[in-house]
C-alpha cells in the first residue's frame, strides 16, 4: 500500500512544483514587461508603471471575493462543507491581493496627487472592503462548532460582498480623486499598455489559482482534523454510546 501510494504522492509533488515554477516564470515575464517593455506615460513618467501591479492585483482580489461570495451561497443551499472550504480559502487569498492594491495606490498617488490618501468614495469603499474581509476571517476564529461557523460566516460573507460593486462603480456614482477608467468606452490607454496590463492580470490570476488550490487543500485537511477531534471528544464525554471502546482488551487485542 505504501509503495503504491509513493509514486502518486511524488507525482502530485512534481506537478505542484511545475505549477509553482510556471507561475513564477509568468510573474517574472509580466514584471519585466511592466518595467521595461510598456511605454512611458507622457504625464506621470516612471511612477505610472505601478499601474501594472496596482490594477491587476485589485481585479484579482475582486475575482477571489466573487468566488467566496458564490461559494457562501452554494454552502447555504447545499450545506456541503466543500463550499465553505472554498469560501474561506478564496477570501483568505483575496485579502493579501487587495492589501497590495491599497499599498501600491498611495505610493502611486503621492507623486501624482501630492497626497498619500484621501477619504473619497473609491478609496474609502476599498478600505471598507478590506476591513470586512479581515473581519470575516476573524469571525471564523470565534466560533468553534464547524456547521454554525460555516453558516454565520457565509451570511456575513454575502453581506460583505455587496461592497464589491460599490468599489468598482464608485468613480461613476461619486466625484472622486481617483482617475476615471482608461479602458473601454472613452478610454485612452495605449494598446501596448493594454497588452502589458492584460499579461500582468493573467499572471496575478495564475498566482491566485495556485494559492487558492493550496489553501483549499489545507482547509479540507483542517476540517477533517477538526471532525476527528470532535468525534474523539464526543466519545470521551459519552462513553455509553461506544461500549466496545470501554470493554477490557484481552491479550490478543480483542474486547473481552
Amino acid at each position: 500500500m505504501a509503495s503504491a501510494a509513493s509514486p502518486t504522492q511524488a507525482g502530485k509533488a512534481g506537478a505542484q512544483g511545475l505549477a509553482t515554477l510556471g507561475v513564477a516564470l509568468l510573474l517574472s515575464v509580466a514584471a519585466y514587461c511592466a518595467l521595461f517593455v510598456a511605454p512611458n506615460e507622457a504625464t506621470m513618467g516612471l511612477i505610472q508603471r505601478i499601474f501594472y501591479f496596482h490594477v491587476p492585483f485589485g481585479w484579482s482580489a475582486f475575482v477571489a471575493f466573487a468566488i467566496s461570495f458564490v461559494s457562501s451561497i452554494a454552502y447555504l443551499r447545499s450545506r456541503a462543507p466543500k463550499w465553505d472550504w472554498l469560501a474561506v480559502s478564496s477570501a483568505e487569498v483575496g485579502v493579501p491581493f487587495v492589501t497590495v492594491m491599497l499599498v501600491t495606490g498611495p505610493i502611486w498617488a503621492h507623486p501624482v496627487w501630492g497626497i498619500w490618501w484621501t477619504w473619497d468614495a473609491r478609496l474609502t469603499s476599498t478600505f471598507v472592503l478590506w476591513v470586512l474581509y479581515v473581519c470575516y476571517l476573524l469571525l471564523r476564529t470565534l466560533i468553534d462548532e464547524p456547521e454554525r461557523r460555516a453558516v454565520v460566516s457565509a451570511v456575513f460573507n454575502i453581506f460583505a460582498a455587496f461592497d464589491i460593486p460599490l468599489v468598482y462603480f464608485s468613480i461613476w456614482f461619486f466625484r472622486t480623486q481617483h482617475p476615471q477608467p482608461v479602458i473601454g468606452a472613452g478610454g485612452s490607454l495605449d494598446p501596448r499598455m493594454l497588452d502589458v496590463l492584460l499579461l500582468c492580470w493573467g499572471a496575478t490570476l495564475a498566482l491566485l489559482a495556485l494559492l487558492l488550490r493550496q489553501r483549499y487543500r489545507v482547509e479540507a485537511l483542517r476540517w477533517e482534523i477538526e471532525r476527528l477531534r470532535l468525534e474523539s471528544e464526543s466519545r470521551v464525554a459519552e462513553p455509553h454510546r461506544f461500549p466496545a471502546l470501554n470493554r477490557p482488551i484481552d491479550p490478543k487485542g480483542r474486547p473481552a
